[in-house]
């Protein structure tokens, strides 16, 4: 084999090597995209979840108070309503 046909066989082999890796790079920045999109969702429902979270400590005692206050008045009226109707709880 020549000199000069080596050397055009090499430059093809050079040039085959980086369009493969070239290609491969945009599969792999295609992959990538995909996981940036998905993660991107993630975090979104991530902080849609933490902005509900962060009301409940709030919530909850007012739910508490609310049931607090159930609990005192209900035995009473449940005594009325049992002197009301003869029966017996």
């Amino acid at each position: 084999m020549s000199k000069g046909l080596l050397t055009v066989i090499t430059v093809v082999e050079i040039v085959a090597l980086v369009a493969v890796l070239g290609l491969y790079l945009l599969v792999v920045s295609q992959g990538l995209r995909s996981i940036v999109s998905t993660l991107a969702e993630v975090t979104f429902g991530a902080r849609a979840v933490e902005r509900q979270l962060r009301a409940v400590p709030h919530n909850l005692r007012e739910v508490n108070a609310g049931l607090t206050d159930a609990a005192t008045v209900l035995p009473a009226l449940s005594d009325a309503v049992d002197r009301r109707t003869g029966r017996r709880t």
